[in-house]
């Protein structure tokens, strides 16, 4: 098994991991008769392991199934393998499943050592079988980072994960239902393959559209839905993103918060032109969801009103329609009184506020009034103040 460790061609950047290696290290030192280092480089391994968790099956089963493979590629892409490749796939399943199943007894006791030494665990898996499961229900899980993360950024040109993205739930989230729905609805389309329409939410500060689609991209993570957050000044990486992710089998929201433009902004024809739908800007696997506080995005002065362009009109059009080219516009206005209480009485429970209700609405409707006005922010924030006053 030790001489089968240098041949992995598949999974061959996994025997370099500190826990595989460590191991083969330590059965290394043990086949070779040098006890006093075996017993170091048990240590060593089984360090490595502790920080992930004690069952060594788990975790290099873990890794085979995150691994972004030649093999798992072709797949993602609907290409053939070939017999040879299959062959090569399913040797080093089974040798991965051999070196995941070394019995911490064994190790143990040919290293005969007269002291403590830390143990793992193991379990009985079927690493083809899982495998196979997994290569059928790629269009969900993923591969590479993209089965690990569901929320990732753009940093310095990569697509890079969000490891502690906002936790906010679909359940969490109060009113606004209808306008949440229609959003929902269109992310179940681009999920099921349907056409489905670049979405604009547009509405005043703290009415819960960025919430809205951080939750969406929560509840249906484990569909295969990935999300992929963009400031404004990286629109013009959008064509590169989409050459990145166009054939992966999963669904993908590139997600822009607080949109807005400056008449001369160049970030706009990068916008306009996936909107458009240019040829290098588009994929059937993913949409534009924005949220701007302006319905038409370019923030206009007079001044520019003033200008000396001969097809003056023409150019101010284009600016104010951008907006229009989104094919799905959600409305978010502040709410009234009776639909901001209702969205206090419903975080109150989510909190357990202990005050009576009647009470808390009068507080809420107070605080509001010592604020810019009502919106399901102002009433968070009042719920979270409250929570933190009672005893």
């Amino acid at each position: 098994m030790i001489r089968r460790c240098e041949t992995p061609v598949i999974f061959k950047e996994l025997m370099h991991d500190n826990v595989v290696s460590g191991l083969v290290r330590v059965l290394s030192k043990i086949d070779a008769g040098d006890k006093d280092e075996a017993v170091k480089s048990y240590c060593d391994f089984v360090s490595y392991l502790y920080i992930y968790g004690d069952n060594l099956t788990e975790y290099i089963l873990k890794l085979v199934l995150e691994n972004e493979n030649l093999y798992m590629l072709k797949k993602a892409e609907g290409k053939q393998t070939g017999q040879m490749l299959d062959e090569c796939l399913a040797s080093e399943l089974y040798l991965l499943e051999e070196l995941a199943q070394v019995p911490c007894e064994d190790i143990l006791d040919a290293l005969k050592f007269d002291g403590f030494l830390p143990h793992y665990r193991t379990k009985k898996i079927d690493f083809s079988q899982i495998y196979a499961e997994r290569i059928h229900e790629i269009s969900k899980f993923g591969y590479g980072i993209y089965s690990q993360y569901h929320v990732f950024m753009l940093k310095d040109g990569k697509i890079v994960p969000v490891k502690y993205p906002d936790d906010i739930t679909l359940d969490k989230l109060s009113g606004y239902k209808r306008e949440r729905g229609e959003v929902i609805d269109n992310t179940l389309a681009l999920l099921k393959g349907k056409p489905a329409n670049n979405v604009l939410l547009y509405g005043d500060c703290g009415t819960g559209k960025s919430s809205t689609v951080k939750a969406i991209a929560n509840e249906y993570a484990k569909d295969g839905l990935r999300l992929i957050e963009l400031k404004k000044s990286q629109l013009h990486e959008i064509p590169e993103i989409v050459n990145q992710i166009s054939r992966n089998p999963l669904k993908f929201i590139i997600f822009i918060d607080d949109l807005s433009f400056t008449e001369d902004d160049e970030d706009f024809a990068a916008l306009k032109a996936i909107l458009e739908g240019s040829v290098s800007s588009t994929a059937d696997n993913l949409c534009i969801y924005a949220t701007s506080n302006r319905r038409h995005l370019v923030r206009e002065t007079f001044t520019a009103r003033e200008g000396d362009e001969i097809h003056f009109n023409d150019t101010m059009q284009e600016l104010l329609s951008l907006s229009d080219r989104f094919g799905l516009t959600v409305t978010y206005i502040k709410p009234d009184k009776k639909l901001y209480l209702s969205v206090v009485e419903d975080l109150a429970k989510q909190y357990e506020i202990k005050t009576p209700i009647e009470e808390v609405k009068k507080q809420a409707e107070a605080f509001a009034l010592s604020r810019a006005g009502r919106s399901p922010r102002v009433a968070k924030q009042f719920i979270e103040y409250l929570k933190g006053t009672e005893d």
